[in-house]
């Protein structure tokens, strides 16, 4: 082979000479003298080591076991080519879950919540509730889960559950509307009243539900502000 620059070692590699530099500066691809023009000429045992390392960084070995790879015997190279398969597994295992998950984007809160907290909030939904409403009850129950996955699983189970009570949906509608409106709204008192007498119908056995329930909405959004949501927490008190 007739010595090579820089730019036909890259071609016949099938690298940039940007790649080549970057070898040359890793000490992974010794760095030929110049010739009398000043130019850097590359030879067949250049040309011969730039492609291993090509082949080896396309296998997704990492730049920084190249060299150990390049003058292991075979022994060692078996060992270290099973190290880096099991490692390239972890890593494709790690981007087949991110995939799932971009592919959750499509389905909104999927991509956040399981099926059964999904479902929750599709039915909120169905039943008018606001999107902020909706959006602060997911919020909440990420952060739940966090500190207790057991809690937050109930939580959407039993507040899954009371939406079958007609008393209890009718009375989230009114808190969800209620957000928007006055401290001194006229509707409020009886609002509390209504929440108050529905409460007093629960199981005595069951007091869980109502911190779940009815003044969820309160609750589980300390960071919104609602003058009217306040006003109805020290009417129920």
């Amino acid at each position: 082979m007739d010595l090579l620059t820089i730019g036909q070692l890259a071609d016949y590699a099938g690298v940039t000479i940007k790649a080549v530099r970057h070898y040359h500066a890793r000490g992974l691809l010794p760095e030929p003298g110049r010739d009398a023009s000043g130019y850097r000429r590359y030879g067949a045992a250049h040309a011969i080591a730039l492609v291993k390392i090509k082949t080896l960084a396309d296998a997704g070995v990492p730049l920084a076991r190249v060299e150990e790879l390049l003058a292991a015997d075979a022994g060692q190279l078996r060992a270290a080519v099973a190290e880096i398969d099991r490692s390239l597994e972890a890593r494709i295992a790690q981007l087949q879950r991110a995939r799932t998950q971009i592919a959750r984007l499509e389905s909104g809160d999927r991509l956040f919540v399981p099926a059964r907290c999904d479902e929750y909030l599709r039915r909120l939904r169905a039943l008018g509730i606001s999107e902020r409403s909706v959006t602060s009850e997911r919020d909440v129950w990420i952060l739940l889960r966090a500190v207790s996955p057991e809690t937050a699983d109930r939580w959407v189970d039993e507040k899954t559950a009371l939406l079958d009570d007609p008393g209890f949906s009718a009375l989230y509608r009114e808190y969800d509307a209620a957000f928007g409106w006055d401290a001194d709204d006229p509707r409020l008192p009886g609002l509390a009243a209504r929440t108050r007498a529905w409460l007093a119908e629960r199981p005595a056995e069951d007091p869980g539900d109502a911190d779940l329930s009815i003044a969820a909405l309160a609750a589980n959004s300390v960071a919104e502000e609602s003058p009217a949501w306040r006003r109805l927490a020290s009417l129920l008190e």
